[in-house]
């Protein structure tokens, strides 16, 4: 819909009029001869009318024109276009990731090439936090401790980018569990948000810590916060052989998330973790109406440059 911003700008438009009723023409300097009589009369009047007729009409038309698309530019042109603002679920979801030893390993495969399990994590995990738009992400990390990589944000892209920079060693190398899920809860203590979610993805077996994974996940349960586990890996403990290295607790994650009301997920190649990113997709969906927003397009820099170009031919005509 196109409109003025600021309309009442438009009652300029015939100031130079009432400046030339109130003040009249400047007078023009300079000699004459006065022929006396009739003959002296119509060559004044002849002399007029060709001076009218000629450069002095059309400069007077064009600086009226100019002066218009001056008063047209600074009221506002501009056409107004309703939109969908970034939808706003009320959810914090904390993405809590397990940066231990074990993820070097390449065991998971992308495009019949090995990945490790970093790198297979990180990509997918952050095309998820891209399609999270409308919920506050945070991202956590560990291994034999647990750090705030990125906090609750409605920036999305931005936790997006920190899962791709993730590197393992920067937390140590042992695997934490209790203290990654307890971080993200004690942030969400302070949280207001009607709906509070994490997501937990480890590929090892909890060697670190003093506290009991499921002792963690019964009070995620009394927060009300939700929680979702990924068991990454190919082997976990009830598959592997004795003493096997790089195997996952597939069961302590189903119990964290049976305990909080969550779901828990097996992982075991790429397809699959793609697969899992969807299923939370559909669980935790960000479909809502969002918040009415106007966007203005402006278009007074098109009068303001059409004005300009005129007043430049106009003064290399006077010149020339």
């Amino acid at each position: 819909m196109f409109e003025l911003a600021d309309p009442w700008f438009l009652v300029l438009l015939p100031l130079p009029l009432l400046v030339m009723w109130l003040f009249g023409a400047a007078p023009m300097a300079g000699g004459a001869i006065r022929v006396p009589g009739r003959i002296g009369d119509a060559l004044l009047a002849a002399q007029q009318r060709q001076t009218l007729d000629g450069g002095l009409r059309l400069r007077f038309g064009v600086l009226w024109v100019i002066w218009g698309l001056l008063i047209l530019a600074i009221s506002g042109p501009r056409d107004l276009a309703p939109v969908s603002a970034l939808k706003v679920t009320g959810r914090d979801l904390a993405i809590v990731l397990d940066l231990s030893g074990s993820m070097v390993r390449d065991d998971f495969h992308l495009g019949g090439e090995p990945l490790t399990r970093l790198e297979a994590v990180t990509t997918v995990g952050a095309d998820f936090a891209r399609r999270r738009g409308g919920d506050r992400v945070a991202l956590i990390v560990f291994g034999s401790e647990a750090y705030y990589a990125a906090p609750f944000s409605f920036d999305v892209e931005a936790v997006a980018r920190r899962i791709e920079e993730a590197q393992i060693g920067i937390s140590g190398r042992a695997t934490n569990i209790s203290d990654g899920l307890g971080l993200a809860l004690k942030r969400m203590a302070q949280s207001n948000a009607a709906s509070r979610v994490v997501i937990l993805l480890s590929d090892g077996v909890n060697n670190a810590g003093a506290t009991n994974p499921r002792g963690v996940a019964e009070l995620a349960a009394e927060m009300g916060v939700r929680v979702h586990t990924i068991a990454l890996g190919p082997k976990d403990l009830t598959t592997a052989e004795a003493g096997e290295r790089g195997v996952v607790d597939a069961a302590t994650l189903r119990a964290i998330s049976e305990i909080s009301g969550g779901e828990s997920f097996r992982v075991k190649t790429t397809e699959d973790l793609a697969q899992v990113a969807d299923a939370l997709d559909r669980l935790e969906s960000t479909d809502s109406d969002g918040l009415a927003a106007e966007v203005f397009r402006d278009y007074w820099p098109w009068p303001a440059s059409i004005a300009a170009l005129l007043g430049l031919w106009l003064a290399w005509r006077e010149l020339s």
